[in-house]
């Protein structure tokens, strides 16, 4: 088996690994488990990155033949999980070059499939991350749903709960909001609703499923969404305008997450609001995901070490 490099994008739930020649060529993808430390327990998430190595050892690729890996996951701003990280490579028997980093890094290098330039991201929470042609990075956003997350599937979602609550208590006029509620949820009643909103089973992510409901809101031009859409746009441009103070005039913006990719009415708007306040700036799609952005930055270790 010829040299490669490894990218792995560590999610909460599942994490995608690529297997790359030098030339950044996909050979092999694979899903395992989460490797998040911040999400799971220690030897869970062990457990999952030592089976990775396993997988890829039965597959025939050599450890000696790898000549760079790149992970990106949440929660680098605790030490300890570059280092439990870091143990888990070097214990099984990896002595190429390794790289942890943040998610949204992976995120931004696959997105424009260079380091340079700005993400923000939009799923179930938000950030925005920027990175100049210095190499100085910049954050704003991504502190949680409890008290931040502005823009996110799970802001999304909680705003579009409580219209539906205000109308059925008659603080506010009827929405389509409930009845797309109840049918996405299966449900018939308010009392209903709020056993699900509460249930102990149902996390942040199971609130944040509920912002794809907006657009269809906003199509039946339902009185209620225009104002989400509208805080969720706002939001947004306030997460990215600190990054962009720090980046070039023309530098582009990749809008990712699946709030931006999976409505159509919140991504035209935000691009058109991002234009007007910066009008030269390109915002684009990803071209590819955070593993493949993995892949590139683990193929740069081959160059710089």
């Amino acid at each position: 088996m010829s040299e490669y490099v490894i990218g792995m994008d560590g999610g909460g739930t599942k994490t995608k690994v690529l297997i790359a020649d030098r030339s950044q060529n996909i050979l092999e993808e694979l899903t395992a488990g989460a490797i998040n430390y911040n999400g799971a327990r220690k030897e869970e998430v062990d457990q999952n990155i030592q089976g990775i190595f396993h997988i890829l050892e039965e597959k025939g690729y050599k450890k000696n033949n790898c000549r760079g890996i790149c992970i990106g996951t949440a929660g680098i701003s605790n030490p300890l999980v570059t280092e439990y990280m870091k143990e888990n490579i070097s214990h099984f028997g990896y002595t190429c070059p390794a790289e942890i980093v943040g998610d949204h890094e992976t995120a931004l290098t696959g997105a424009l499939l260079q380091t340079e330039g700005v993400i923000v991201i939009a799923g179930t929470g938000s950030i925005c991350y920027g990175k100049d042609q210095c190499g100085n990075t910049y954050r704003t956003g991504g502190f949680g749903y409890l008290i931040d997350d502005e823009g996110s599937g799970y802001a999304i979602g909680r705003d579009i709960l409580s219209a539906v609550v205000r109308a059925y208590d008659k603080r506010a006029e009827d929405t389509v909001l409930t009845k797309l509620v109840y049918e996405y949820l299966h449900i018939q009643s308010i009392e209903e609703l709020i056993r699900y909103v509460y249930n102990p089973k149902h996390s942040k992510k199971e609130i944040a499923k509920l912002s794809i409901l907006i657009d269809e809101a906003y199509r039946l031009q339902d009185i209620a969404a225009l104002p989400i859409m509208n805080k969720c746009i706002n939001g947004l441009i306030d997460l990215t305008r600190p990054v962009l103070s720090h980046m070039k005039e023309n530098c582009t913006v990749a809008a990712a997450g699946s709030v931006l990719l999976n409505n159509q009415n919140i991504f035209e708007k935000f691009t058109a609001g991002m234009k007007m306040e910066f009008p030269k700036v390109s915002i684009i799609k990803p071209k590819k995901d955070a593993a493949y952005g993995a892949v590139i930055l683990a193929a740069k270790l081959l160059t710089e070490g």
